[in-house]
């Protein structure tokens, strides 16, 4: 038996894909092992989202051969399908996006050649890697089915049901890396769903590329609101949480709708970037600041202190200064649950990388620092509210601190909260007490 070590860099929707090219590995008699141990083939699921991201994907390629210089070195996802000409000689195979449901046959068919031409891992001269399975990902229509029966956790289960993005951001490579949008089926979706609830996940995190986008692509009148209706009908289902959401896709109806099944967590996350117009013009974002605004009040209308998350990028080229305080300034009038910031980082490929006015990076470090602390105070208001109130948490983990065993989880607005107790309550819907402010873990 032959033992296999996978590694996952990047998003939610690789952390997917990572965990079903394991079950398919192991489905093929493959051991799975720790990624640190001896392995006879080692998968990491590469990312490119930017440029650190490319160094850590080629780092974890050059640590696998490392660990084991006869091991088979299989190099899959977006890094490799951005930069398949980059890839170091330590990469035995390439495996790039839509391809990834091949890698037993891939590997099989590798090792068939490897036998028949006489030589090892050692021996081989390498001029690069062996096999490069790599299509057009920008005009491929074709969704990638991957399946999971279970998840690495153990009450929440995320589940991919759209790739590829058409929004083609000034900042961003995804698009071309990811291709064009695709659409899982709406009934092959349904269908996880009811698997994984049979094996008693309770809580369900749709996810993809562009979560908004579910659907464009399907010719029967499916998107992500009929989708969530059909996911929401499965028994054994609590709770329903959805990934990062474009603006534009909150309506009246949507809004609505959602709010009206009582599984659907309020915790959205709406992606902001900036809250300066002129700034998101130059990153082709596809709204201004009072539609964002006007949004976020729909969902208040519909939801009782739903919890709002959102990104912010700092930095950006030609941000000045006048900019960047109208975008603090936005972020504080949104109040936000949680404002997660990235200072802007030139990703060759994009368009942004290329605008004049780059943006000194101690000027970056600044204004980070500033929304930061704007975030923090914004966090701790929205859950001191939450003191001397009950809610429903769904228990995940026993932690042990200071003054004793507390299990954790997570309420349907994502905060984490604990209650003292040595009983193991996980999996297990709970309502707890807010007492104090010990009880909200960060």
């Amino acid at each position: 038996m032959k033992k296999a070590a996978l590694h996952n860099l990047g998003c939610k929707v690789n952390a997917y894909e990572t965990e079903a090219m394991q079950e398919i590995l192991e489905q093929s008699g493959y051991e799975i092992v720790p990624f640190n141990e001896r392995a006879d083939v080692y998968v990491i699921n590469t990312c490119t989202v930017t440029n650190m991201a490319d160094r850590k994907s080629r780092q974890m390629l050059h640590r696998a051969k490392k660990l084991n210089p006869d091991a088979v070195v299989v190099a899959a996802g977006c890094y490799v399908q951005a930069k398949a000409g980059e890839v170091d000689d330590c990469v035995d195979i390439v495996i790039g996006n839509n391809k990834k449901h091949e890698l037993a046959r891939i590997l099989e068919e590798f090792f068939r050649e490897r036998q028949a031409a006489g030589t090892d891992g050692a021996e081989a001269e390498k001029t690069g890697p062996g096999r490069k399975d790599i299509i057009d990902i920008s005009r491929t229509p074709e969704y990638e089915e991957l399946r999971l029966t279970r998840t690495g956790e153990h009450t929440r289960a995320y589940i991919k049901v759209q790739d590829g993005c058409n929004q083609f951001c000034s900042y961003c490579i995804i698009p071309y890396a990811r291709g064009r949008v695709r659409s899982r089926r709406m009934e092959d979706v349904v269908d996880q769903v009811r698997t994984l609830a049979d094996k008693g996940y309770k809580e369900v995190v749709l996810t993809g590329i562009h979560l908004s986008s579910y659907g464009l692509d399907l010719d029967r009148g499916e998107d992500l609101l009929s989708l969530i209706c059909a996911v929401h009908e499965v028994e054994g289902i609590c709770r329903i949480r959805l990934g990062s959401l474009e603006p534009r896709i909150i309506t009246e109806e949507f809004a609505r709708t959602l709010a009206s099944l009582p599984k659907i967590c309020p915790h959205f996350h709406l992606s902001l970037q900036s809250g300066c117009d002129e700034t998101l013009r130059r990153m082709n974002r596809r709204y201004t600041t009072q539609e964002y605004y006007e949004k976020c009040q729909l969902l208040r209308q519909y939801f009782d202190h739903p919890a709002l998350t959102t990104d912010v990028i700092v930095g950006f080229p030609q941000e000045s200064e006048e900019e960047f305080e109208q975008s603090m300034a936005f972020v504080d009038k949104v109040d936000f649950y949680e404002t997660h910031i990235f200072k802007y980082s030139r990703r060759e490929g994009t368009k942004a990388a290329s605008m004049e006015g780059q943006v000194p990076e101690q000027v970056k470090n600044a204004r980070s620092a500033q929304l930061i602390a704007l975030g923090r105070r914004k966090q701790q208001a929205y859950e001191d509210r939450l003191i001397g109130t009950c809610v429903e948490v769904l228990m995940e983990e026993a932690v042990e601190r200071e003054d004793g065993i507390y299990q954790v989880g997570h309420t349907k607005e994502y905060v984490k909260v604990g209650q003292k107790t040595t009983e193991n309550l996980a999996n297990q819907l709970i309502n707890v007490e807010i007492e104090n402010r010990l009880q909200i873990i960060h």
